[in-house]
């Protein structure tokens, strides 16, 4: 496979594919550059197909650079969105700053990654300076962005803050001299305003890498914590496996194409194998990748343990109900919630409605059910969670 094709492999659109081809032949270091917003405290499997592309630059000798944009944080990435986005406070961006760039460093080679942040340029910026960038786009071509459109068309409130986003993105790309800019499907109308920027500014357009986005664990929506669909880089290993053992199998082939980055013809061999057998080594594979190779087999006993011979894993967490409550006995829901081991109460009562809670392999389905483990308890809640119950 040539370096053009390995780059543009899984890739949704990619502007510039004559001029991304001569650039690779040139034989010249190119300055490839993705751009994140610290909005949340850590990252998920979905930013990890963009990080793929560009660990693969990186493969090839070229410059990364992976940009935290803790000014345009303040301001919020309206793309995809139906609302402005809340700002964050600078205290809540630079703890947000450090996990991103230490969990980035998972995929990413850390003596090979140039990283900056926008805020070294952008808090120098004059008004004067703001205005004539702002001057580079009209607000006819703001609204050719489906969200903006779409906002507008509904009578949505749009901030004129929000239609200088796209803008202080683009001006990035300036300021670096990108020869390649990657991001998000949703993120290509950005992408582009950094072309037209840096052929205003004089220098050669960028081309623009889109990746898809990736389904969540639920197999219908894009994986977002929002949705609660999500595998985060600092889960733990079990946490990592059993999310994956969880998906569906269409899912599963997404995972391995822009996850694992497999060939369409490493996939046809995939798909002779049995899908419960190809999902072990997936989710072995992307939890070694986390938490290597031993944690990740140990996680694959476990599972094999349960779910095959239908028995309980090893290394459950113990709790006592004295301490969890303030007594020995209490409501099971209560007890259960105080573990922390759920998301809510919600999830509790919606795993009790389903059976899918055993007390000593015995289903309860009231959540007023009295637990007094003067001896001890195993509760085994849904398919993942165990956990023993003390006095």
């Amino acid at each position: 496979m040539t370096p053009l094709e390995q780059i543009c492999q899984g890739a949704d659109t990619v502007v510039g594919r004559d001029a991304l081809a001569e650039k690779l032949s040139s034989g010249r270091q190119l300055t490839v550059k993705l751009g994140v917003d610290p909005t949340r405290p850590d990252l998920h499997f979905g930013h990890l197909v963009v990080l793929n592309k560009l660990k693969q630059f990186q493969d090839l000798g070229h410059k990364a650079i992976l940009l935290i944009g803790d000014y345009t944080t303040t301001i919020g990435d309206p793309s995809g969105r139906s609302a402005e986005r809340p700002m964050l406070s600078k205290a809540q961006i630079e703890e947000n700053y450090g996990t991103y760039v230490e969990q980035a460093f998972k995929v990413l080679d850390p003596q090979k990654t140039v990283v900056c942040r926008n805020g070294e340029w952008f808090e120098n910026m004059s008004f004067a300076d703001a205005i004539l960038l702002a001057r580079q786009m009209t607000v006819a071509q703001m609204l050719e962005r489906d969200d903006f459109s779409n906002r507008y068309g509904n009578n949505t409130p749009i901030s004129i803050v929000e239609f200088l986003y796209p803008l202080l993105q683009g001006y990035d790309s300036i300021v670096l001299n990108a020869d390649v800019e990657l991001g998000g499907r949703d993120q290509l109308f950005n992408l582009l305003v950094g072309r037209a920027l840096q052929k205003n500014a004089g220098q050669d357009e960028q081309v623009v890498i889109t990746m898809p986005l990736l389904v969540g664990t639920d197999g219908a929506k894009k994986m977002s914590k929002s949705y609660g669909n999500y595998i985060a880089f600092n889960d733990s290993a079990k946490e990592i496996f059993g999310k994956v053992m969880s998906i569906s199998d269409e899912t599963m082939v997404e995972y391995y194409r822009f996850l694992l980055l497999q060939s369409d013809d490493e996939i046809a061999q995939l798909r002779k194998m049995h899908p419960m057998e190809c999902k072990k080594q997936l989710a072995t594979k992307l939890c070694a990748r986390f938490h290597g190779q031993r944690a990740a087999e140990h996680e694959r006993e476990q599972f094999e343990k349960v779910f095959s011979k239908n028995d309980i894993p090893d290394d459950i967490p113990s709790f006592s109900v004295r301490q969890l409550t303030g007594s020995n006995g209490a409501q099971l829901a209560n007890v259960l919630a105080a573990t922390g081991l759920f998301q809510s109460k919600r999830e509790i009562y919606r795993l009790l409605e389903q059976g899918a809670i055993k007390l000593d392999g015995e289903k309860i389905s009231d959540a007023s059910h009295a637990v007094n483990a003067s001896t001890p308890i195993v509760v085994q809640a849904g398919k993942r969670i165990f956990l023993r119950l003390l006095e």
